[in-house]
């Protein structure tokens, strides 16, 4: 906080007003606005909003624990929780976190969630995980792709080295999670939304690992997909 200058002026016959002036100094510091406690001159404090909601706890959980690119885990936010906000409610917790996937508030991968408006910090992946950019999430209100449905998504697959690319379709649908598709689908498609779209960057050792698919994927070979969801199947 700048401080304003106090000046005194004062005549020969003025000993009593500089006294006055000296106490005013000496109580409010060089600042003729009085402090609060925190040594904010007052009205420059910013206030900060209480969180109210389970949701809201959950918000403020998630950017207090900065987790990982995929956020931070249900079993993270439930200690935060407990900690901070003397909170133990694990159904509502349940309940806040499938509520805040559902209105775009949240981003879930896996068991792992972080807040939807936050950016994915740049540098936070390890050579071994997937990268996952949401490009558009997809229609409020819909369901999301969990482990055991049956999804058909569009998809177009491109090597990082040169951009070639090796594979696309359409119309394309498997069980999300049996293993069907290689290790960086299974990870990089729940939690979609239909007609949302995602970018995926699959290492080698969740894709095709050093032997690659012949003729097209080379053996290390990183992967770039752009990948929408066009249908969930939860049946």
């Amino acid at each position: 906080t700048s401080h304003d200058t106090l000046t005194i002026t004062m005549a020969d016959n003025d000993t009593e007003e500089h006294t006055k002036k000296n106490k005013n100094k000496t109580k409010g510091g060089n600042d003729p606005k009085s402090k609060s406690p925190s040594g904010k001159a007052k009205g420059t404090e910013t206030s900060t909003k209480k969180p109210t909601t389970v949701l809201d706890k959950v918000v403020v959980a998630i950017r207090s624990l900065k987790g990982g690119p995929k956020g931070c885990s249900r079993a993270a936010i439930q200690k935060y929780l407990k900690s901070e906000f003397d909170y133990e409610n694990a159904n509502a917790l349940k309940t806040a976190l499938k509520k805040g996937v559902s209105n775009d508030t949240l981003l879930q991968t896996g068991q792992s969630f972080r807040v939807a408006a936050d950016p994915i910090p740049k540098g936070a992946f390890k050579e071994e995980e997937i990268q996952i950019e949401d490009v558009k999430v997809g229609k409020e209100g819909h369901p999301t792709a969990s482990n055991g449905d049956t999804v058909t998504v569009m998809y177009r697959g491109t090597l990082a080295t040169n951009g070639y690319m090796f594979d696309k379709a359409k119309n394309f649908t498997f069980v999300l999670g049996a293993g069907e598709v290689i290790k960086g689908w299974d990870l990089g498609i729940v939690g979609m939304k239909i007609g949302g779209s995602r970018k995926l960057v699959v290492p080698p050792k969740l894709g095709y690992g050093k032997r690659g698919c012949a003729p097209d994927i080379p053996g290390n070979a990183t992967l770039h997909f752009s990948v929408t969801l066009k249908k969930i199947d939860s049946s």
